[in-house]
């Protein structure tokens, strides 16, 4: 029986980088704009991008609510920087809009810097292997709940973390095309 195909949030930021990579690794993916794209996948992807601007279009297109509702009942869910910001429990001095709370961390929005701050590093992804990440305008995990497990830091602060059926990266892996990340939401995807 074939997969249903993984969604990546197409409303805002970098959704074209994540579909190439998967379609690169022969896995099915669309572009989710609508409740009825969302109805159709096995597993989401919210990219980076700008997270203020990617809350206020998923409100417009009636999108939080199906995405909180899935993930509830299981759905496999990867967010990547802007995306880890909305699947976030709490936002650091967020009041434009309230993130998604999917996952039990609190993270402060561009907590590296600015762009001109970008940066790269070898990260240690437990279990899995040495992959590099690259951090662009990225947010800092500043707190993670008991439950959640930290599978990477760097400089002590973890920088992808796993809770049940939600992945959080606050780095940029598309921008590489390295699949470390994406093959984690695979296997989750699989069970």
């Amino acid at each position: 029986m074939q997969m249903k195909p993984i969604g990546v949030l197409a409303l805002q930021g970098d959704f074209f980088e994540h579909i190439r990579l998967l379609t690169e690794h022969d896995v099915p993916a669309i572009e989710v704009r609508s409740r009825g794209d969302l109805a159709k996948c096995s597993a989401l992807i919210i990219p980076g991008g700008e997270s203020t601007t990617m809350a206020h279009l998923m409100q417009t297109a009636g999108l939080e609510g199906g995405i909180k509702k899935r993930v509830a009942e299981g759905m496999p869910f990867y967010g990547t920087c802007a995306g880890a910001i909305l699947a976030a429990k709490k936002v650091i001095g967020e009041k434009r809009y309230r993130p998604l709370g999917l996952i039990d961390i609190c993270v402060e929005r561009n907590a590296y810097g600015r762009q001109a701050d970008s940066f790269e590093a070898a990260l240690e992804v437990k279990g899995e292997g040495k992959m590099n990440g690259v951090f662009i305008r990225s947010p800092v995990i500043k707190k993670a709940g008991k439950k959640v497990e930290v599978l990477s830091s760097l400089s002590g602060k973890p920088v992808l973390v796993r809770s049940g059926n939600v992945l959080c990266g606050t780095f940029h892996p598309e921008t590489e095309s390295q699949f470390l990340c994406h093959k984690l939401l695979l296997k989750m995807a699989s069970k």
